[in-house]
């Protein structure tokens, strides 16, 4: 039974119930039922939209799969362990370090300023907060800090 079905029963259940059409309590029960009645009426035409909306999501991602299945179908075939070599190189660049005043570990790579590096938990500015092992400056960070205290 659909919305609008249930809400014509109703109705006819207000109908049958023989209610002095003049009373408070008729006009009431009655403009209940026309406001019912409206909302059913939108209710549903949002589920027709909605199951429209659903089909030609469904459409487009069928005619997304094909056009997918066009443009990378040789991508898969290309891939080799070269590749995946080539990725592994550039994690190399990253350089992790420990913040001297938060403690945070923190990590950045050759594109940041080893004399200018911000840690982002406290927000600090460190001159090279890397372990001293790394080559990102030319004084070893036990020695920068030393200085740092002077």
């Amino acid at each position: 039974m659909t919305l609008s079905e249930k809400v014509s029963y109703i109705k006819g259940m207000m109908e049958g119930m023989n209610f002095e059409a003049s009373s408070n309590e008729a006009k009431l029960l009655a403009k209940i039922v026309d406001l019912l009645d409206d909302m059913a009426i939108s209710i549903e035409d949002l589920e027709d939209e909605t199951a429209a909306i659903e089909e030609f999501t469904k459409e487009m991602d069928e005619d997304l799969a094909d056009v997918e299945e066009i443009v990378f179908e040789d991508e898969d075939d290309d891939f080799d362990d070269e590749d995946w070599d080539d990725e592994e190189d550039d994690d190399e660049d990253i350089i992790e370090a420990e913040c001297p005043v938060c403690g945070e570990t923190i990590y950045f790579d050759d594109t940041v300023d080893p004399d200018d590096v911000i840690c982002p938990n406290c927000h600090k500015h460190f001159t090279c907060v890397c372990d001293g092992d790394c080559e990102c400056c030319e004084t070893p960070c036990d020695e920068a800090d030393e200085e740092d205290k002077e």
